[in-house]
């Protein structure tokens, strides 16, 4: 096993490599409408700056994860790292739209294999008694990512939008010069030819499942479901999602490795992670909640979501730590319970600014205990080395399709209600509903003494 120092060297690499990443998704929102005014997009065309990074986030997510468990993770994980920098540049200089789209969907390819490398990295290099300290690490990227995306976006903007992405330069760079400097250079497999119908039917499935989403109306859910646009790509998902797990089933190297799913813990962590992606979708409404709930100010209520993140930020290397000393079935029945009681208050009692303030605490706190650490931790007991990375795919790909589809549906509840106060509050009961959900997997969780035992067997 590496040395304490070198395990702390190659964990602050990886931390930035995965803020930088992070940073990159909060930073954008800010920006979107000079890029809007940049190219003289509408907003719907406008979204596929989100969408074109988050397909491709999915699509590499698994693909780079199988790299890295077959040609060794140092190398992939740099590779991941310069793709990412590379969008960068192509979407800072490009003279037209659809390049801009196109180094998006490169930066989002990239930054798919930075996050299971970067998690798998862990597992490879920490001891089990210390490996939730290090996830909860990694995991508090994203909440300070969310802090610090907005605020750094509002002092770059003024000297133009193509430098919210050429930032990335000098920290890819030397992420890059200290990955062949620090990394390990991890044992690579052949086994056999390359999952290339697999890798295929996988980006139609997310491109399919993207594309109907983004054309939902949320102001008329029933009627855009029967739109050909919305219907057919979503149709096509499904139908090709059966089809995908036969051919999975019977690859010698699967780009989604489905045979992880015969333990019974990884089954309730993936469904966990799906319903983590519902949960998440909620955050970026709690704005226009606030707005109307607490008669904000637009320029208030954009500030409202700081509770929120920075209790996500604060408390993510608490729950690592909490994961080493009683595992992550206490962690995340506890934080399901939490999370729980955090939507209710916001959807009942949310009227005064003390009682909105201490529901964001409440929903932070039980989110970073289903998401993130736990799960990683978990697919780190139940994988095997030469699966570790792949296994962390998993969870990213269900928690975005979890995501995807909570954006949508929450959208077409508030929708339904007539975009007031009351639509939000149905969304947060739904959330209650989601959180109780997510208790019931939890309970079924294997406890301390037996993961630690798994753990070992994997190592």
């Amino acid at each position: 096993m590496i040395e304490t120092e070198n395990r702390n060297r190659i964990l602050l690499l990886l931390f930035v490599g995965v803020f930088m990443g992070a940073l990159d998704i909060g930073i954008i929102g800010p920006g979107l409408p000079a890029i809007e005014g940049y190219f003289k997009v509408d907003p719907r065309l406008a979204s596929w700056t989100f969408i074109s990074y988050i397909l491709f986030f999915m699509v590499g997510t698994p693909l780079m994860a199988k790299l890295s468990d077959r040609y060794g993770r140092r190398d992939i994980y740099i590779l991941d790292i310069t793709l990412f920098a590379l969008g960068s540049v192509i979407t800072a200089i490009s003279p037209s739209y659809p390049l801009l789209i196109l180094g998006r969907s490169i930066q989002g390819f990239g930054a798919g294999g930075i996050f299971p490398v970067a998690s798998a990295f862990i597992g490879d290099t920490f001891p089990p008694e210390s490996r939730g300290k290090a996830l909860g690490i990694i995991g508090s990227v994203f909440g300070f990512s969310s802090i610090a995306g907005p605020i750094l976006a509002g002092f770059i903007l003024p000297y133009g939008w193509q430098w919210l992405f050429l930032i990335n330069i000098p920290i890819a760079a030397t992420i890059v010069v200290g990955g062949f400097l620090i990394l390990p250079v991890t044992g690579k497999t052949d086994d056999g030819e390359f999952d290339a119908r697999g890798t295929l039917l996988l980006a139609i499935i997310v491109a399919s499942l993207a594309v109907g989403i983004n054309q939902i109306d949320t102001t008329d859910l029933t009627g855009s479901l029967m739109m050909p646009i919305v219907v057919v790509p979503l149709i096509l998902a499904a139908a090709l999602t059966p089809i995908l797990w036969r051919v999975e089933r019977a690859a010698p190297d699967p780009v989604v490795q489905v045979d992880l799913l015969a333990s019974r813990e990884v089954r309730i962590a993936t469904a966990i992670s799906a319903g983590n992606g519902l949960s998440q979708a909620a955050i970026v409404f709690i704005p226009s909640y606030a707005l109307l709930a607490l008669s904000l100010s637009e320029s208030m209520a954009s500030f409202s979501l700081l509770p929120f993140v920075t209790t996500m930020a604060l408390s993510a290397p608490i729950v690592g730590v909490l994961l080493d000393r009683v595992g992550s079935r206490v962690v995340m029945i506890s934080g399901s319970l939490i999370l729980m009681v955090g939507c209710t208050i916001m959807a009942l009692l949310s009227s005064t600014t003390p009682l909105f303030i201490l529901a964001e605490v409440l929903m932070a706190l039980g989110l970073i205990t289903v998401i993130g650490a736990p799960l990683r931790y978990i697919m780190l007991s139940e994988t095997p080395p030469e699966h570790r990375a792949s296994g962390q795919a998993l969870i990213n790909i269900l928690s975005s399709a979890g995501q995807l589809v909570g954006g949508a549906l929450i959208g077409g509840i508030v929708a339904s209600m007539g975009s007031g106060v009351m639509g939000y509050r149905f969304s947060f009961l739904f959330l209650v509903a989601v959180a109780f959900t997510l208790f019931l997997l939890s309970t079924g969780l294997k406890g301390r003494k037996e993961q630690l035992e798994t753990m070992k067997r994997n190592i």
